[in-house]
Order: C-alpha cells, then structure tokens, then sequence
C-alpha cells in the first residue's frame, strides 16, 4: 500500500511540477481532490461495497495516502528544476525524462522515503483500526487489529493481556517506523546544509 502510494505519488508529483501548465492543474487539483476525502472514510466506504478483506481497505488507504506524497514530490521537483544543473543537462542534449529519472527523482528521493516511512504508521494504524470495528480482514486471520478486537471480551472477564500486547505491538512498531522516518528526514536535511 505505502509503496504503491509512493511509486504513484511520486510519478504524478514530478510529471506536475516538470511540465507544468495544465498538466500541474490537472494533476494538483486531482490530488487535492483526494486529499480533502478523509482516508478512514474512503475504505469504510469501499469495504462497505465490496466486503470485507484485505485488498479493499489496502486500496482505499494507498489511493487516500497519494496526495501526500505527490503534493511533497510536486514542491520538492520545483525546487530541484530550478537548479542550475538541470539547465545544464538540458543543454547537453539531454531529453526532460532523463533528467527526471536519472538526477531529479534521486535527488527527491530520500525525503520522499523518509515521509513514506511515517505514513507507513500511519496506515498501520488505519489498517488495525478498520480491523478491530470487523472492516478489515476476515475471523482467524492474524492481525493486530483483529487481535484487539478478539481481545476486548477479555477484558471484560479480567484477562486485559490478549487485547494489550496488540496493542503494545502497534504503538511500538509506529513509533520505530516515525523514528526512522525522522532520523531519515534529518540525515538529509544536514546533508543538504
């Protein structure tokens, strides 16, 4: 799912801030679109269509994390064009898309992997949290959510520990996902000072 919103993000963010003109227009309002349709909302809703599983809510929640990434990609690739290397190898000869893929896009590249890595919690989250109200993958399917919400009976008669240690294993595994993600964003951003 992260890594479909990153790929798509990435392509639509650097295709808009590299022509430009109403391709941007097209694109940037398609994104933002998107981005003012809450996540959560989008796979409760297509869940609610085509049932519950794991390919549903992984699809609505990719296609609700793009804009994230496109709209950071987008500012990121503007920046980059302007440079004075870009002009450079447009002089040599070199065609947009070369540019692009060789130069601008590794350029982007860490800080679009280190945003990536903190929507990776995020949508860990979004996905337990459709799991524990029964909108994400089936009975007997291991998840954390599902876990939780296997748990919450337990509770009630006295045996917190089923629904606590799911729970410890998601806030654990997004605080080391948004720690990378911050240490990754930080390494680059004094690489570039």
């Amino acid at each position: 799912m992260v890594v479909f919103s990153t790929l798509a993000g990435v392509a639509i963010g650097t295709a808009a801030a590299w022509r430009g003109g109403w391709l941007d227009s097209v694109l940037s309002r398609s994104t933002e679109l998107v981005f003012a349709f809450p996540g959560m909302l989008l796979a409760v809703l297509i869940v609610s269509v085509y049932g519950e599983g794991l390919l549903a809510p992984v699809i609505a929640l990719a296609v609700a994390y793009l804009p994230y990434v496109s709209r950071l990609t987008r500012s990121l690739v503007l920046a980059e064009r302007a440079r004075p290397y870009v002009e450079a190898y447009r002089v040599q000869g070199h065609s947009g898309l070369q540019i692009c893929l060789r130069h601008v896009v590794p350029g982007v590249a860490p800080v679009v992997l280190a945003q990536s890595t903190i929507n990776f919690g995020y949508a860990l989250i979004d996905l337990a949290g459709l799991s524990f109200l029964g909108l994400g993958v089936p009975a007997l399917t291991p998840d954390w959510g599902r876990m939780v919400f296997d748990g919450k009976t337990a509770i009630q008669t006295g045996y917190p520990l089923s629904a606590i240690v799911p729970c410890a294993a998601i806030v654990l595994t997004v605080v080391a996902f948004n720690v990378v993600g911050e240490r990754w964003a930080d390494k680059v951003a004094r690489r570039d000072r």
